[in-house]
C-alpha cells in the first residue's frame, strides 16, 4: 500500500523484551479529496488486533487517539476486532465465511453442498484444467479477467501497479499464489489467494462470463482448497460479503464455510466520538456508469481514484 498509494504505516505496539505482545496496525491515508485519516487497514476485509492482557484498550488505543490528533486525522477506522470497542456503534457491517481444511480430500468434498459438487464435476468433464502459479505472467493474466469482472459489477479495477506489488511483496515470497482455469488454451477464470502461518485467504476472483457454464470458478476454488489442505493449512477465509448479497453468501456457505459478522468502528476526531451509519451509501448510479465504460477508461479511473478511496 505504501509502494502503490503512498500510505504511511503508523503501527502501535507493546513489547516485553523482544516479544511482541500487542499490535494495532494502522496506515495513514492522505489525499486532497478525503483528507488525512487512519485505517486499520486499507483494502483489507478485516484486521484482527494482537492483544495480551487488554493492552489494546489500556495502552494502544489512547496512544492512537493522541497520534491521530497530532497528525490531523479526520477519523480512525478499525475493521474488525469488535470486542475492543463494545460500547461503540457499528460504522459498517459485513459477513465473513471461513472453512476448516484438512488433508482428506474426500471429506472436504463431502462437506460441500451438492450444487457445488456438481459444478466441480462438470468443470472436470468439460476439460477445464487449473494451474497454481506464482509468476508475474500469471498475475498479468488474472488482471485482464479482473478488469472485465469489475466492469460487470459496475466498479473500477485497482491499478495494475497494485497487483504487481502484490506479486513482488507477497506472491513471490510464497505467501500466496494465482489460480488460473483454462479450457482449450483460453483462461476462463482465476483467483488470487494469500496465506500466512496455517491460514489462507481467497482475496480476488474473476472470470470470463462467456464461459460461465463451464464452472471454472468452482474448479479454481476447489483446487486451491485441495492444495492448502494437502500442505497443512487449517482454515480458508472467503473474505467479507455485503449483508444484502444473499446469492454470494449462499455460494460461500456451499463450500462448508461458517458465516460470522464483521463490524467496523470509526472514531471521528472532529466530534471526539464514534460514528454510526444507519444505511449503506447508495451507489447504484455509479455502478451503472462503470458498467457502460470501456475497460481502459475504467482502469484509468481506478488508477486515479483508489488512492482516495482506501
Amino acid at each position: 500500500m505504501w509502494q502503490t498509494y503512498g500510505y504511511e504505516p503508523v503501527y502501535f505496539s507493546v513489547f516485553e523484551g523482544n516479544r511482541l505482545v500487542a499490535l494495532m496496525p494502522v496506515m495513514e491515508a492522505a489525499s486532497w479529496l478525503k483528507g488525512r485519516r487512519g485505517i486499520s487497514l486499507p483494502f483489507t476485509d478485516f484486521c484482527k488486533l494482537l492483544d495480551e492482557d487488554g493492552l489494546v484498550d489500556s495502552a494502544l488505543w489512547p496512544e492512537a487517539i493522541k497520534v491521530g490528533e497530532q497528525r490531523g486525522w479526520k477519523y480512525l477506522e478499525m475493521r474488525g476486532s469488535r470486542e475492543h470497542f463494545a460500547n461503540a456503534p457499528a460504522w459498517d457491517k459485513y459477513v465473513a465465511h471461513e472453512m476448516e481444511l484438512c488433508a482428506d480430500t474426500d471429506r472436504l468434498f463431502e462437506n460441500c453442498e451438492s450444487a457445488v459438487r456438481r459444478a466441480i464435476r462438470k468443470a472436470e468433464r468439460e476439460g477445464v484444467r487449473v494451474e497454481i502459479l506464482r509468476t508475474a505472467e500469471a498475475v498479468s493474466e488474472f488482471y485482464k479477467l479482473h478488469c472485465y469482472t469489475r466492469r460487470k459489477h459496475g466498479l473500477p479495477p485497482q491499478s495494475f501497479t497494485f497487483f504487481r506489488n502484490i506479486h513482488q511483496y507477497i506472491i513471490s515470497k510464497s505467501l500466496g499464489f494465482v489460480c488460473l482455469a483454462r479450457c482449450q488454451g483460453r483462461v476462463i477464470a482465476g483467483a488470487i489467494f494469500l496465506n500466512v502461518g496455517t491460514r489462507a485467504l481467497y482475496k480476488y476472483g474473476a472470470s470470463d462470463t462467456r464461459y460461465q457454464s463451464l464452472r471454472g470458478n468452482n474448479l479454481v476454488i476447489w483446487e486451491a482448497i485441495k492444495f492448502y489442505g494437502a500442505n497443512g493449512y487449517k482454515t480458508l477465509d472467503f473474505g467479507r460479503t455485503d449483508l444484502p448479497a444473499e446469492g454470494l453468501r449462499r455460494f460461500k456457505c456451499g463450500w462448508g464455510a461458517t458465516e460470522r459478522t464483521i463490524e467496523y468502528v470509526r472514531y471521528d476526531f472532529g466530534r471526539n466520538t464514534f460514528l454510526s451509519k444507519d444505511t449503506q451509501q447508495q451507489t447504484v448510479w455509479a455502478n451503472r456508469m462503470f458498467q457502460n465504460l470501456p475497460v481502459g477508461v475504467g482502469r484509468l479511473i481506478g488508477k486515479l481514484a483508489y488512492r482516495h478511496m482506501a
